[in-house]
């Protein structure tokens, strides 16, 4: 790929996670609810909300906006995106990674505010992943497997599911449904891509959880949001399989 090619594609990917994650903060709102709650319905002021993508504005506030803003996931999901395609180039399973980026920033988004991976959003990213790359394997040029993608997230889904069962409270269910798409896009590019991107995730969450024990903001018990790191895991796995690949 040329570099004039190459600075284009970057940058076209770069201004879709932009308008993706601009999406992204009325979803983030209506999804970031304790676990047992339905999902929000309405802004803070009590008016009903129809739509899930947009940005957290309400209308009959007189566009008042609510949360966090559009800052932070437009410029996380612009960079996502742009690392992506300088990774991957002009092959066919970049386009892929695009549509996931976005729900992996809206998954991690909710799993730090309230510690939850909703389900509307973890198994049809694992279909999806699924059903694409099986889509991609069909097209010239692509770079990975389709079983390794299918075995990769049985395996990384099973490796979970036993932690889970190990020890429920430190291992929420929600991660094992997610599990099942990060071990498809990672199995895309093989087993040491499965492999990098599953340490990579508990090496961060390991640093990131001791860190707050040597800084006394939480105890060897206290939970904390898994999703993210098994996220960002995914991510710096996925980085180097298409880079590598």
């Amino acid at each position: 790929m040329t570099g004039g090619l190459e600075y284009a594609l970057i940058a076209v990917a770069a201004l879709w996670g932009a308008a993706a994650g601009a999406l992204l903060p009325r979803a983030a709102h209506r999804f970031a609810v304790p676990a047992g709650e339905e999902w929000r319905s309405a802004c803070p002021q009590g008016h009903p909300l129809t739509r899930w993508l947009g940005p957290a504005r309400c209308r009959a506030c007189g566009g008042t906006p609510y949360g966090t803003g559009a800052a932070v996931p437009v410029t996380v999901t612009a960079l996502v995106c742009a690392a992506l395609a300088a990774a991957t180039g002009t092959r066919p399973e970049l386009a892929v990674w695009l549509l996931l980026a976005p729900v992996g920033v809206l998954l991690a988004t909710v799993d730090v505010r309230v510690q939850r991976l909703p389900d509307p959003l973890t198994l049809p990213f694992a279909g999806t992943a699924l059903v694409l790359l099986g889509l991609t394997a069909l097209v010239p040029e692509h770079a990975g497997e389709w079983t390794g993608a299918v075995l990769g997230a049985l395996a990384l889904g099973a490796g979970y599911f036993v932690l889970f069962l190990v020890n429920p409270a430190g291992m929420g269910f929600g991660d094992v449904k997610l599990a099942l798409g990060a071990g498809a896009v990672l199995g895309w590019y093989g087993w040491p891509t499965v492999l990098l991107g599953t340490l990579a995730g508990f090496l961060c969450g390991a640093l990131y959880g001791g860190a707050l024990v040597v800084a006394r903001k939480a105890g060897r018990t206290t939970s904390i949001p898994f999703g993210p790191f098994l996220i960002g895991g995914a991510f710096a796995g996925l980085l180097i399989g298409a880079y590598t690949a």
